[in-house]
Parts: structure tokens; sequence; C-alpha cells
């Protein structure tokens, strides 16, 4: 729920900014064109305090952090109340033509309106693995960078620096995750069919409509120090790629996402033929002779109830080497009430490949269930929650024999401030082909901005 309300807060705050401000080129609009904006400005600033309200009274119960957030976001709604307001004299000012309105407070208004439109963010996380593994590892360090051109038109950005190091010989990696252009088609040119349909384009290098962990996998909203193996090496997770499409809400509480993207390119031959994972080759002068399309459905009309289907087809997974067209079907269910959770999914790739049926990588498939339990300790103490996950996946199910990996993991999470989590877990695991799985304890220490 306090996603939904940041989000809701978050845009419709900058949409009344963006109103009053305009635009940062040296030509101002006409006189009737800003009055114009004036007042969709202040209609925008009372549906935004009306759509806080409403979120807030959702019969959701929420955490006593949870309830310290709404104050605080209806403080935030305050202050860019005011700060609009502060916006909107100095834009009449200048628009009527004051003589005491200097040319450089102009400019300074120009600049500070750039920088309300640009937002940063990020999150990082350290794991310690014990069993075999036995090692420290800062796992992700992420930035965010997110500019708003106009009311309908954004740049979202993520780079990635895994592992700490990067560079030849080292472990780790730097990485461009997402990097588009998101526009509102519904706000900017009025496309909409119904009562509460909305529709945008993207167009870039973005995250992969599927799963639950693809597109949301902060450290802070997921339990557990390490992503489950299904989304890992099934579906896989962290999974971009390069195209454009269209994403929006139908009607109330169910939306859509229909992608035109570069697609997997596996190998053929040695211990990663075939294998999912390893054929991501993240827009890095990746090959696009066969691209892929992804479409999705997502219900969310009950509160802290969430289902989806994603189905992908791409022509030649292999990019040319081979002829072996495949399809990837996800579904899932994630459910939060009353602090109970429930998290449940199944990913399945068929390949119709001979040369991927002699080595059992036609069907590759995984699925897990993971309850939990979250609640508040105390107002200053924060959150506690427990949870208990079994998975099972299978790179090679085609072979018919004892090729299934399975791995329970039970363990807790620890929030001080919803953004902060400490995390500790122990997982034991069995391997397909009668191979030794890797118990051990892990722990982690995460957090969001």
């Amino acid at each position: 729920m306090k996603h939904l309300i940041k989000t809701s807060v978050s845009a419709m705050a900058m949409a009344a900014v963006l109103a009053t401000t305009a635009s940062a080129q040296d030509d101002m609009p006409s006189k009737e064109e800003m009055w114009k904006m004036l007042m969709a400005q202040q209609k925008q600033i009372a549906e935004l305090k009306s759509k806080v309200e409403a979120l807030s009274m959702e019969g959701v119960q929420v955490s006593a952090a949870d309830r310290k957030e709404i104050e605080e976001l209806r403080s935030q709604v305050a202050t860019n109340t005011e700060a609009v307001e502060a916006t909107t004299g100095l834009v009449e000012t200048a628009l009527n033509g004051d003589s005491s309105t200097p040319d450089n407070a102009l400019r300074n208004f120009r600049g500070a309106d750039w920088a309300r439109r640009t937002t940063i963010g990020g999150y990082g996380e350290l794991h310690y693995n014990g069993g075999d593994a036995d090692e420290i590892d800062f796992h992700r360090f992420v930035l965010f960078a997110n500019h708003r051109f106009n009311d309908w038109i954004q740049l979202q950005s993520e780079l990635e620096l895994e592992h700490s190091l990067a560079g030849d010989g080292k472990p780790g990696e730097v990485e461009l995750e997402q990097a588009f252009i998101d526009m509102d088609l519904t706000t900017g040119l009025g496309l909409k069919f119904g009562e509460h349909d909305r529709h945008n384009f993207r167009a870039g290098l973005f995250l992969m409509p599927v799963g639950i962990l693809n597109e949301v996998h902060e450290p802070n909203t997921f339990f557990g120090v390490e992503r489950n193996n299904v989304e890992k090496n099934i579906i896989p997770t962290t999974w971009w790629e390069g195209g454009f499409g269209l994403n929006g809400q139908l009607t109330q509480g169910l939306s859509y996402d229909i992608y035109y993207t570069s697609g997997l390119a596996v190998a053929t031959e040695g211990s990663k033929a075939y294998n999912i994972r390893s054929g991501r080759k993240k827009v890095a002068e990746a090959p696009a002779e066969n691209a892929a399309i992804t479409a999705r459905l997502k219900w969310t009309a009950i509160p802290g109830v969430e289902l989806a289907a994603t189905f992908q087809h791409q022509n030649d997974i292999t990019q040319g080497v081979a002829d072996a067209d495949a399809n990837l079907f996800e579904a899932h269910a994630n459910i939060q009430k009353s602090g109970f959770g429930l998290r449940a999914l199944y990913a399945r790739w068929d390949i119709d490949s001979a040369d991927a049926e002699a080595i059992g990588r036609d069907e590759q498939v995984g699925w897990y269930i993971e309850p939990s339990y979250r609640f508040s300790v105390s107002p200053d103490f924060g959150d506690f929650g427990i949870f208990a996950r079994h998975e099972q996946w299978d790179t090679e199910a085609g072979l018919g024999l004892d090729s299934n990996n399975k791995t329970t993991t039970f363990g807790f999470n620890y929030w001080p401030h919803n953004n902060v989590v400490f995390k500790f877990d122990y997982q034991s695991q069995k391997l397909g082909f009668g191979a030794d799985g890797d118990d051990r304890i892990n722990l982690g220490v995460g957090y969001q901005f």
C-alpha cells in the first residue's frame, strides 16, 4: 500500500509543479497558456489531497510503521502545496511584467524547476553465505535516476554494480539495467476508451514483465537473503531487454503489458547449451535476428491481492544458430492481508528443438510457495517477519529422470525502518541426479531510498 501511496503522491505532486513551471526553454508560454496551466495546477493539488486520503482509508490493515509513513506523506502533500503556491506567485509576477523581478530570479526558477523534475534513488545489499561458499559479498549497489520532461513524458534509468569490483579479472560487473522513455498517452494525447482505462507507451531498455521479483526486487521487499532459484534459473531474474510496447489499465484492477523486444540467445553446445539464464545478452551489442513478444495480464481488484500471468514467444531462441522456437508461460499469486503473506509461482519453458530435446532442455520448469507473517513490534522498534519457502526447479525436465532440484528455506526479516532490512535464513538443498546440496546459513542487510 505504501508503494502505491508514494507513487501517487510523487506523480501528482510532480505534475502539479510542472503545470506551473512549464519549460526551461528561453521562450515562455503565452499568458493564456500559462493561466490554463495555473488552473490545472489547482485541480491537481485537490486531486492529490483526495488521493492520499482515499488510499489511507482503504480497508487494509497497516502496521504502525505504515501509519507513520502515511502521516509523513500527508506532511509532504502540505509541503508540496506550499511550494507550488510559491512557484505560482513567481510565474504570476513574471507574466504581469513586474520590473521588480530580476532576470536572474527567473533563471534560478528555471534551474530549480529542472531539479524538481529529477529524482534519484537506489538500493543495496550485503550477503554472507555459509556452507560450501563461506563468503561475504556486497552483492548489489544500484542507483536510480529519473527525469520528468513534462506531465506525460519521463525517463527512468537504473545503473548497477555487482560484487563490488568490476573489470578484467574482477568478480563483478557494471550493468545498465533500465533506461527507457515512458509516455502517458492518456494524459498527453487523451487516449482513453472507457471510464477507468489508461495507456502508456514505453521504449528503451527495461525489465521484462514476468514473475514477482523481476520488476520489484529491492531487498526490503522480499523475504530471504538470496532470491529464489525458480525465478533466478527459469524466468530468469533479473532479466531486461530492449524494445518498445504498451502498458496500462484496462479497467479497475486489471492491467496489461505487451512488448516487442530483443530476445534471448542461448548457446547450442557445451555445458550451457539451451540454458535459459546464460541466454541473457543484456542488450550489450546483442544479436537481434529474432525478437520476442511478451504479454502480461495482472489482476489487483482486491486490495492486497495480485494475480498475474505472462506469456512470451520467440521464433528462434538461438538467434539463427539453430531453428528453435521457444515459449515461456508464468503465473503467480502474491497476497498480503493483515500481516499474512503468501507467494506462489509457476514457470515453464518449452523449446521446440531436437538438440534441446536430446539433452532434456526442451522442457524447463519450476515452482515455489512461500507463506509469511509480518507484524509490528512497536512503533519505534519496527517490524518483524517470519517465512518459509519450498521451491523445485528442473532445467532438464525433458529427460524424465531424477533431475529435479529442491530447496527449503526458512528464516526471518527485521525492518527497523520500512526501507532498511536485516535478514537471516537457513537453506536445505537437494540437487538433481543425487548431487550433494549445499545446506547453509545466510545473513544479509539491505536498504532502499
